[in-house]
């Protein structure tokens, strides 16, 4: 769904620029709500500490929050992405195109793993 939503951004931008009208889209990943933490208790059976095992494995250590996204949100609506238009905006905390985890080790760590970088 997300490279649909990236295809779907580019073309109405493209179909929109004439009239000046820019278009952007903000691809979002799991954020931390009271929604997803009802849906984790009632559906997936998880207790209280849900949240505090599942940002532990995120790449950021932590969920996307409200306020996050409300800000990117902001800026693309506003004169400061005056130029920006067709844009999907990844903002998931992962690299496009780098798979599944486990999270790739520090470069500093690299050496003692024999990737001679």
């Amino acid at each position: 769904s997300k490279g649909a939503l990236a295809v779907l951004t580019k073309n109405a931008a493209y179909a929109l620029m004439r009239h000046r009208i820019r278009v952007n889209a903000l691809n979002i990943g799991w954020m931390d709500t009271p929604g997803e933490d009802s849906v984790q208790r009632t559906v997936h059976g998880s207790d209280e500490n849900w949240l505090t095992a599942v940002e532990a494995k995120q790449p950021f250590g932590r969920l996307l929050k409200a306020r996050e996204v409300a800000k990117a949100i902001a800026f693309l609506a506003s004169d400061e992405s005056g130029m920006m238009t067709g844009a999907a905006v990844e903002f998931d905390q992962s690299v496009q195109g780098a798979g599944p985890q486990p999270i790739p080790p520090a470069l500093d760590e690299w050496d003692d793993l024999g990737w001679n970088v």
